[in-house]
């Protein structure tokens, strides 16, 4: 009877104890790793994937080329760090603080951004997203995000973006107007719900059958995008260009 005992709170305390384990990384064990992978062949980068990093301070580290899949990253600040080509799918990134990472060809696919800081990216090396660097987004929670970020290009199919705070602030644009930028991004069926996307571009997405429900979209530019089935129901649309878009069975909107 006392080895059954024994063996029973072995077996209940196992999770635990590797639980504990698994969250015992610190910034300096992170960029051991990361020094030990350098130089390695694409695709051999530092392996992190379901490790758990939440709340570390990992600014301007470099993960380029990384695999962080499944990690948490949970308020972790990831300001100014290198995440090129790194692999962060099904990674929990809630309230993390990535303003100023170098995302380019990055893969966020499916990862947990809700309530993240996105502001001011580095997203290519020129004035101009090239498609080798475009990032993926697909089926990513960035609902409640705070977006300031070009994001031409990307796949954002099936995106969670509702209530996202992405409007530009237009009081203080004397070097050109500075906000998110979605243009030519594939966006279709992603859930805009209730975001503030006030003078946000759009110019030429893929917006098929999006929800733009409750949104603010006023001033926003969807000239030559296909917003075909996609829902405006309560969106707020004054000043918004659709100039050359597609509105084929467009819901809560009537083309003047």
């Amino acid at each position: 009877m006392r080895r059954a005992a024994i063996l029973l709170w072995i077996i209940f305390l196992a999770p635990a104890v590797t639980a504990a384990f698994a969250a015992a990384l610190t910034r300096d064990d992170v960029q051991a790793l990361l020094a030990a992978a350098a130089g390695a062949p694409a695709g051999k980068g530092a392996n992190l994937t379901g490790k758990s990093l939440a709340g570390l301070d990992l600014h301007g580290l470099d993960f380029s080329g990384a695999e962080l899949s499944g990690a948490d990253l949970s308020d972790a600040d990831l300001r100014g760090a290198k995440l090129v080509g790194t692999k962060l799918v099904g990674a929990k990134l809630t309230k993390a603080k990535l303003n100023l990472a170098w995302i380019m060809g990055a893969d966020f696919s499916h990862a947990d951004l809700s309530g993240a800081d996105l502001e001011t990216l580095v997203v290519s090396a020129g004035m101009e997203t090239q498609p080798n660097e475009a990032a993926s987004f697909a089926g990513a929670n960035l609902s409640g995000a705070k977006v300031t970020a070009r994001f031409s290009l990307d796949d954002m199919r099936g995106a969670d973006l509702s209530h996202l705070q992405a409007s530009v602030d237009m009081r203080n644009q004397s070097m050109g107007v500075i906000g998110a930028d979605f243009s030519r991004a594939d966006l279709a069926g992603a859930n805009f719900e209730g975001a503030a996307l006030a003078h946000v571009n759009f110019k030429f997405a893929k917006l098929q059958r999006a929800d733009f429900s409750a949104a603010d979209l006023s001033g926003a530019d969807f000239s030559g995008a296909d917003l075909t089935e996609a829902d405006l129901s309560g969106a707020n649309t004054a000043g918004t260009n659709f100039s050359g878009a597609m509105l084929k069975g467009v819901k809560g909107y009537t083309p003047p």
